[in-house]
């Protein structure tokens, strides 16, 4: 049976900064936006700020849709199920006490779910700074609008 897999991102950008999300999962090295997959009987804001406390320990407020997914794609773990991403942009509640790097995939141990977050420049941002297609087509969005991030 096919299925969806809806996925809820945020773009969260401070001081002309994109914090990203590395992850090790199923022995890849991904880059990714910060977020995951909606629950069922959850709406996609919840799922959100659920996703950003989970795995950032930061509480967001969600400011406006920004983009949602408007082509095919399999999932890259599952290719029974489609993919569809929805992206908000962002804001953060209190402060940000997360741990960051510098490095990409700077894992304390290379397990399965690690993960590690950084900042990016809005500035440089690119196409090739991410991993799945959906947020390398999100990355031209904001590479393409970025005086409205900066």
């Amino acid at each position: 049976m096919k299925r969806f897999n809806v996925r809820v991102y945020g773009i969260l950008v401070q001081e002309g900064k994109l914090l990203v999300s590395d992850e090790y999962i199923k022995g890849y090295e991904i880059t990714k936006l910060p977020g995951g997959g909606l629950e069922f009987g959850e709406g996609t804001a919840d799922c959100l700020i659920r996703e950003f406390k989970e795995e950032a320990d930061i509480t967001v407020k969600v400011k406006r849709h920004f983009y949602t997914t408007d082509f095919f794609v399999t999932s890259a773990f599952s290719t029974n199920s489609q993919v569809l991403s929805i992206y908000y942009m962002v804001s953060h509640v209190g402060e940000i006490k997360l741990e960051v790097s510098e490095k990409k995939f700077d894992f304390k141990k290379r397990i399965n779910g690690a993960q590690s977050f950084r900042w990016i420049d809005v500035d440089t941002i690119s196409e090739n700074d991410f991993t799945f297609v959906i947020d390398r087509k999100v990355a031209a969005l904001i590479a393409e609008q970025k005086s409205s991030f900066l």
